[in-house]
């Protein structure tokens, strides 16, 4: 791979992109640079050279060829919503932002899939599909802001993995802009294609390390007409494990099964202004959503498996929700993420998979070394149980030491455990140092071998996931 020492200047580079896709898609204005500084991560902010707006995927293939040809290095940027650093500017780094690559192309309302471009908004998209009675299932806090291709390029899972997988499951196929400027069609609206080696899955999850996601084809799901929530207080992980087995068995319907520590749900009711659920405490909580098609068979299902985990103890009290607000209401001590953001800054913040055998035990070894090494800071716990993968939030952290030093007990522990550092906010610049605690150096190598496939110039995201 090779190193980029002679940079043009920016307005080299300007004058080069202006000339290839148009005056209007640069930018050098003050005010829009530092809006596009860094993500949601406490990666270092830093104002990239120049920004690039393109509209079309051409476009998008057109600047990068140019980047190339200049040796210029380029971040690849959605909605800034990340938190492994990935999309934050590096020193002297275009920032292509995907913004504008934002329409609907085209909804198959008989076959249920949909193609998009890459900047389009998450919840514009639910929303969309939701109007022809279809639903794109993948869902998480930041779906407000969140680009359909970010979630793409980062293999995002969200609230609702344990019924219909991660992004890469959705997934059809890709339109992807290439380093040297070729745009890669693998787009297909079929559900069941076997011909040849199925290229787009080196794009899902690559954080954008190997080319450009531009459009994609999605697969949808049947708009459920029913939703049930319910808070679960429980007397220990154990139960939490019985729990969901029972659900799963007895409940098709069953889409989130939500995790809370005591610990989380205190700092989420203070954060957000709400009061506690349970007039008691509890050790865990658990928030169950089933998505049907019967309002009133899918509530009395959900209250009779329910009733008979509080009957053998499973479950220690319950609140099922009676309206669209009490479901609201139960899902903002679970979505309080941003708001604890805010308020544990800075902040140290993992996303790791533990298999669930471990997960209990994990919790209770690093949340007491937590205590014990940083009393003065909150150390919380949160996750979905059915994949596996466990969120934790310590702050405020002043000392990079200190940050540093809890990354070590976290991802060391991880390792320990047989678990991976990243579930699905990928590695960026901020894990990439413990990235061989989940990966082989046999599988590094093949990755680097891939970037040197696609990116020969190194110009791409470069630093981020292995350097």
């Amino acid at each position: 791979m090779s190193n980029i020492n002679d940079t043009p200047s920016a307005n080299e580079v300007s004058q080069a992109l202006a000339r290839a896709l148009g005056e209007s898609r640069i930018s050098l204005d003050p005010a829009r640079l530092s809006g596009h500084a860094g993500d949601w991560s406490e990666a270092k902010r830093l104002t990239p050279a120049l920004m690039v707006y393109p509209r079309t995927p051409q476009e998008v293939a057109a600047a990068l060829a140019v980047c190339t040809r200049l040796k210029q290095r380029i971040v690849v940027q959605g909605g800034l919503t990340g938190l492994a650093g990935g999309a934050t500017p590096r020193g002297g780094e275009v920032a292509l932002s995907l913004s504008k690559l934002n329409a609907i192309e085209d909804l198959d309302t008989v076959g249920g899939t949909v193609r998009i471009q890459a900047g389009v908004v998450l919840e514009a998209l639910q929303q969309r599909v939701e109007q022809e009675n279809w639903s794109f299932p993948l869902d998480l806090g930041a779906r407000g802001s969140c680009h359909v291709g970010g979630n793409a390029a980062t293999n995002a899972g969200g609230n609702r993995v344990i019924r219909f997988g991660t992004m890469r499951e959705m997934v059809l196929g890709l339109e992807v802009a290439l380093p040297d400027g070729r745009l890669l069609s693998m787009l297909n609206r079929v559900k069941k294609n076997t011909t040849g080696i199925d290229l787009k899955h080196l794009f899902i999850g690559s954080e954008g390390a190997l080319g450009v996601i531009t459009r994609l084809d999605l697969k949808l799901s049947p708009k459920p007409t029913s939703a049930c929530t319910a808070l679960c207080a429980l007397p220990d992980f154990e139960a939490a494990t019985r729990l969901v087995r029972e659900l799963q068995r007895a409940l098709p319907a069953l889409s989130a099964f939500e995790l809370m520590w005591s610990d989380y749900l205190t700092a989420a009711a203070e954060a957000t202004a709400l009061r506690r659920p349970f007039e008691d405490d509890h050790p865990v909580y658990v928030l169950v959503e089933t998505l049907g098609v019967n309002d009133l068979s899918d509530r009395e299902a959900l209250e009779g498996e329910l009733g008979k985990a509080l009957e053998t103890g499973i479950v220690c009290d319950v609140i099922v929700a009676q309206s669209v607000d009490d479901t609201q209401r139960l899902w903002a001590y679970r979505e309080a993420i941003g708001e604890l953001l805010g308020t544990l800054k800075p902040f140290a913040a993992f996303d790791i998979g533990i298999p669930m055998p471990r997960m209990g035990e994990f919790v209770a070894h690093v949340g007491q070394e937590l205590r014990q090494r940083f009393p003065h800071q909150m150390h919380l716990f949160f996750g979905h149980i059915g994949d596996g993968n466990l969120h934790v939030l310590s702050g405020p952290h002043v000392s990079a030491t200190n940050l540093h030093a809890i990354e070590q007990i976290v991802y060391g522990a991880t390792a320990d455990a047989g678990g991976c550092i990243s579930a699905e906010h990928g590695i960026g610049v901020i894990k990439k140092d413990f990235l061989h605690l989940s990966r082989n150096a046999e599988e590094l190598a093949v990755m680097r071998n891939l970037k040197a496939l696609f990116d020969p110039g190194n110009i791409l995201n470069a630093g981020r996931i292995f350097g």
